[in-house]
Order: structure tokens, then sequence, then C-alpha cells
């Protein structure tokens, strides 16, 4: 085993069984363009498997919490926990960035701190975690990682996902909901990448990335909002 799993395994509180696994979490699909010759998988199964893990664990977790909210609300206050941005800063809070197996070219893009890059290994970490210990330990690493993260959020007033942030500021200068288009997407079927414009009428605010086009809206609402709030 590597000196960085263990680091990595130090940092998540949790001995893996089968370390390969958590290698496995790390490996970027850009880095198999590079390293062919290694016949290596990306974590992209991985990351499907913990999202739904994730999805599942926080709904158990804020139905438990919460007994007095609404659907509506309990909903709001998911969407907030899972979202890039949120999976993103928890991420920072322990470098995972470092660790991430990436290509050069997506290195040199400042990949190691792309907020979807991060969020989604997040998500192949957590798969990891329950493939090789099941829920006791998925739960142990959520409660130590998100326990105090959903009580923060919690404590908004009102809970607001990014696109809803972006909406809430387009609005306010300009009277208008912004609009979403998908302008790329490249990869076979199983493995697409979409890109996604946000604009506010016919000006193009920002663009973002994800496997998925609810995941790229996400992330074109994340840079629009921060492009937004830096312009004031």
């Amino acid at each position: 085993m590597t000196d960085t799993l263990l680091e990595l395994q130090e940092l998540l509180g949790i001995k893996f069984k089968n370390p390969e696994l958590l290698e496995q979490a790390l490996i970027h699909r850009s880095y198999l363009n590079e390293n062919r010759a290694l016949k290596l998988v990306s974590n992209e199964r991985l990351e499907f498997l913990g999202d739904a893990v994730l999805e599942l664990w926080t709904t158990e977790k804020l139905y438990k919490m919460f007994p007095d909210l609404p659907e509506g609300d309990l909903t709001s206050l998911r969407s907030l926990i899972v979202c890039t941005e949120n999976l993103a800063n928890l991420a920072n809070k322990i470098s995972l960035g470092k660790f991430v197996k990436l290509s050069r070219g997506e290195e040199s893009h400042q990949g190691r701190q792309n907020q979807s890059i991060l969020a989604d290994t997040t998500e192949s970490i957590i798969g990891s975690v329950f493939l090789d210990q099941g829920t006791k330990a998925v739960d142990q690493l959520l409660n130590s990682f998100l326990g105090e993260n959903i009580t923060t959020i919690s404590k908004q007033k009102i809970y607001k996902d990014p696109k809803s942030r972006f909406q809430e500021i387009a609005q306010a200068r300009s009277g208008i909901t912004p609009r979403y288009e998908t302008v790329k997407e490249t990869g076979p079927d199983h493995q697409k990448i979409f890109e996604v414009a946000a604009y506010i009428g016919t000006d193009l605010i920002a663009s973002g990335t994800g496997n998925s086009k609810q995941k790229a809206e996400e992330s074109a609402a994340i840079a629009a909002t921060e492009k937004l709030t830096a312009e004031k």
C-alpha cells in the first residue's frame, strides 16, 4: 500500500480491507487517457454508487433529525447538503484534491481545485467505503464529515441550492429568470460529460461541466453566482 493511500485513510478515519477500492475511487477519467497501458478503471461507477448511498443516508438523517420539517423543506435541505459546492468544500477540508489522479492537461487547468471533480471524487470514495465495509462504516464516515455541516446548514432560515441562489441574484438585477443551455456533450453514452451555459436573457454569464445535465447546470450556476457577486 502506498504512503498516499495510508495518509488518505488516516484522514478518512477508515482502514480499508481492500485498498484497491480506495485507489480506484481516486482515478479521474482523464488519467486513463495518459495511462492506457495500466488498464485502469475510472472512479465513475463508484461515484454512481456513492451518489445513491449519500442521498439515502442524507434522507434518513434529515428525516430523523427534523421530525417537524415538511417534505418541501427536507428536499431543499437535502439538495444543499449533497450539492457539488458543499461536497467540494468538505473535500477541501482534507485536501482531497492532492490525492486525485488526473491527466497532466486536467491538472494544468486547475483540476485539483475543480469543484465538480472534488465532489465526484467524494461520492466515489463513499461508494468505495460502502463496498469495502458496508453501511456501518459509511455512517461513521458521513457522521464525521457531514454531521456538523448538516447542523450548520439547517440553521439557515431559507434553504437555497446553487441554482436558486443564482436565480435570486438574476431576478434582483434584471427581473429575468436565468436559463440553461447544453452546449456540448462528449464521451461515450455511459461516460458522457456535459457542458452547460447559464444565461440571463441573451447574455452568457458562465458555464459548467458535469457527468449529468443536472450537475453541469449546478456547476454553471455556482460559477455564475461567483461572477455576479464579484462584480458588485
